[in-house]
């Protein structure tokens, strides 16, 4: 243990070194900005400046990527709350109750809640990757296909919290998704499925983003179109010092939820293919699910602010840890990072520790700093990003249009997407007006293709046997997980027959 802070001591200093504390600093404000941007996010902005990298040396480098990758992470909530956009699709969870706080007046307060929480789910994510990085490694490649199926079904089980006490509205929503994430060609076999029209373009699958930002961005404003009839009234937010410490005081509200979705999503983060998106969903539903006032979920709640970017950032961390020790990417941004670092002639793996200490510790120490000097930027710059807000609703709204088009054709580079876009923003809306939760379709299109990979991945591997998910002996984790996700689905019901008891009680 003497040794390990005695490390974390000499790669705080080398972080410290003015390059590495410049490019520290250029990461981070580049990579807020970056996340802010609908349709860029983290692997667009990390593959986009990877070339910049080369001109500094390989420990500065990564330092430079690492800084813009937690700053993205941290400016995707930017949008999704002032906007009501997704920066990228790690941001999708943080618009469900961000937005509604903006409308409220409190855009100070959810911004100041997010990257507060960022902060506590980056320190905590931090912590773990230095004390735990060689038993939790290993701990990730104990997870085969039928512990990451399981893990999925544990995501799909807090979309029942999603749906409020609406569960067969919340199961069409899901299956809606699970519909769409099959568009394209067939894992297996090959073969395309599901290509409406015969449309040549539905066989690359609809994009996330491309759902995302058509529900969230197209979707969400027509619907404020109609039911303020374009007279869109958010009240008017003055950041002052008051309002600050205000805000300040209000993190005790939030702390357990954050805390819990800061160890969710770095445990999540570590699992190769799965990443920050499912994290922070899944920190979302658990927040929601186990709240005393569930229903104001979606309203305007701070906890569903915190709970998903606190996990998120939490998973940035924790998808470096396979990446480092392993060699394995977490994510696509780890991907691009493991990349970087194989032209830089580093080779990632169990012996980079001990061949390139002073690498490893220096990048590890620069998350200390990076964390900390993002959270300070972030919370100076909140009463810019507050004026977004102050602009009258006739002009915000065609920046949110464009903003929506330009996100997506930058992401795709196909006028197809841009339409795509524009009808699914319309079955949004349709949704809306039917009162049927989004939510949960748009998550489902984000775990369906994992979920459906891991569970043909089993059963090929089991010869069909349906009750490889569930062997105790082969594999425990897998029927843990399960075991928990019948137990959160069962939740609402008991509280539903507490409420009924009550109820009978008092008549």
């Amino acid at each position: 243990m003497l040794e390990i802070f005695s490390l974390l001591g000499d790669g705080l200093l080398q972080s410290f070194e003015p390059l590495n504390l410049f490019m520290i600093f250029a990461g981070c404000l580049a990579g807020l900005f970056i996340g802010a941007m609908p349709g860029l996010g983290s692997v667009n902005g990390v593959a986009i400046l990877l070339p910049v990298t080369f001109l500094v040396p390989p420990t500065s480098a990564i330092i430079f990527l690492a800084a813009l990758y937690y700053g993205a992470m941290y400016g995707g909530a930017i949008s999704s709350i002032t906007l009501g956009i997704p920066g990228a699709s790690t941001a999708v969870a943080t618009v469900f109750d961000g937005k509604p706080m903006a409308r409220q007046g409190k855009a100070d307060q959810a911004l100041m809640a997010a990257a507060i929480a960022s902060f506590i789910g980056g320190t905590v994510s931090i912590v773990m990757f230095t004390l735990f990085a060689p038993p939790l490694a290993n701990l990730a490649l104990k997870f085969g296909p039928q512990e990451e199926f399981a893990l999925m079904i544990l995501a799909f089980a807090t979309f029942i919290g999603l749906g409020g006490d609406d569960i067969p509205k919340t199961i069409f929503s899901i299956l809606l998704g699970l519909v769409m994430a099959a568009v394209g060609f067939d894992i297996i076999s090959g073969k395309p499925r599901l290509i409406f029209f015969d449309l040549v373009e539905f066989q690359r699958g609809i994009g996330f983003l491309v759902l995302a930002i058509g529900i969230y961005g197209i979707g969400e404003m027509l619907w404020t179109i109609e039911s303020t009839k374009g007279k869109v009234q958010v009240d008017t937010v003055k950041v002052t010092w008051t309002r600050f410490v205000s805000s300040l005081s209000r993190i005790k509200e939030y702390l357990m939820t954050t805390s819990l979705g800061a160890i969710l999503g770095f445990f999540v983060g570590t699992l190769p293919a799965a990443g920050a998106t499912p994290a922070s969903l899944m920190s979302y539903g658990l927040a929601k699910t186990f709240s005393k006032d569930p229903d104001s979920f979606g309203k305007g709640n701070i906890s569903g602010v915190a709970a998903p970017e606190s996990a998120n950032n939490a998973a940035s961390t924790g998808s470096m840890l396979p990446m480092i020790t392993l060699g394995i990417p977490g994510s696509p941004t780890t991907a691009i990072l493991l990349g970087g670092m194989i032209i830089w002639g580093l080779r990632p793996g169990p012996l980079l520790f001990a061949e390139q200490p002073d690498f490893v510790w220096g990048l590890i120490g620069s998350m200390y700093v990076a964390n900390f000097v993002t959270v300070v930027l972030n919370l100076a710059m909140i009463p810019i990003f507050v004026r977004v807000l102050a602009m009258p609703f006739s002009i915000l709204t065609p920046i949110i249009f464009i903003l929506c088009f330009v996100g997506v054709f930058a992401t795709t580079d196909r006028m197809f997407d841009v339409w795509l876009m524009l009808a699914l923003g319309l079955g949004g809306y349709f949704l809306r007006k039917l009162d049927y939760p989004v939510a949960p379709a748009v998550l489902a299109i984000v775990l369906g293709p994992l979920a459906e990979r891991s569970m043909r991945q089993s059963l090929i591997g089991s010869r069909g046997d349906p009750f490889t998910f569930v062997n105790p002996a082969e594999h425990p984790i897998a029927l843990a997980c399960i075991i928990v996700a019948l137990l959160l689905m069962l939740y609402p019901a008991y509280l539903s027959f507490r409420k009924k008891r009550a109820k009978k009680a008092v008549a």
